[in-house]
């Protein structure tokens, strides 16, 4: 019996180490940047949060920055977006393309007058479906207050079966100071919303530790 154990144990080992290891699969990140307000302040964290991005994405990954505007379901508030070549030196140009593109929006921005999340967020997902990756991240830098123009319909469910919603930098407002309830209750309903749609949910409010901000 004992050698019986030994031998299926060696056995398995054999098949475990000729079993070929799976590539990680390719990333499409998508991240919205909240523009209005306050928040056009906050826009040099973005840029940090940018270039942390870039740094670990292979060729083969997508990646999207959007402004989160007045009306962000549409591509007019896409800033750049790309996906990266399977030669490295190309993706290192992409790259530095990229990072130039958006660092111009930055220094140039306007604070936006409304906040259109829901918008943001259904633009991104679909971009991602487009790109089609095998990991899928929307992020979202901003405090997570909607505000949305008059007549504007945002009550609409979403779609997010495999993809991650991580809430970057979620500033407190004046009202959220007085009242933490208010803080807590937005984070809450947004954590419901996404998870309702089948998607995962995280909030990253210290930028020091974005080095668990992809998975795998």
């Amino acid at each position: 019996m004992k050698r019986l154990v030994i031998f299926l144990t060696i056995l398995a080992g054999l098949v475990l180490a000729g079993c070929p290891q799976q590539a990680p699969p390719n990333r499409g990140v998508y991240l919205l940047l909240d523009t209005s307000g306050t928040y056009t302040k906050e826009l040099d964290k973005a840029q940090r949060i940018i270039s942390f991005i870039l740094a670990r994405l292979n060729p083969g990954d997508s990646f999207a920055v959007a402004r989160i505007d007045t009306g962000s379901f549409s591509e007019k508030d896409i800033i750049a977006r790309t996906s990266f070549e399977d030669r490295p030196s190309v993706a290192n140009q992409q790259k530095r393309r990229f990072r130039d593109k958006v660092g111009k929006f930055i220094d140039n921005v306007e604070p936006a007058k409304h906040t259109d999340i829901s918008g943001g967020v259904l633009q991104a997902t679909e971009w991602l479906n487009e790109v089609d990756p095998g990991q899928k991240v929307v992020l979202v830098f901003s405090d997570m207050k909607e505000d949305l123009p008059e007549n504007y319909v945002r009550d609409v469910p979403f779609e997010l079966s495999g993809v991650e919603v991580v809430a970057l930098n979620v500033t407190k407002l004046r009202s959220d100071i007085v009242d933490p309830r208010k803080y807590l209750g937005r984070l809450e309903q947004w954590q419901k919303r996404v998870e309702q749609a089948g998607g995962q949910w995280r909030v990253i409010n210290d930028l020091d530790h974005m080095t668990g901000l992809f998975s795998g």
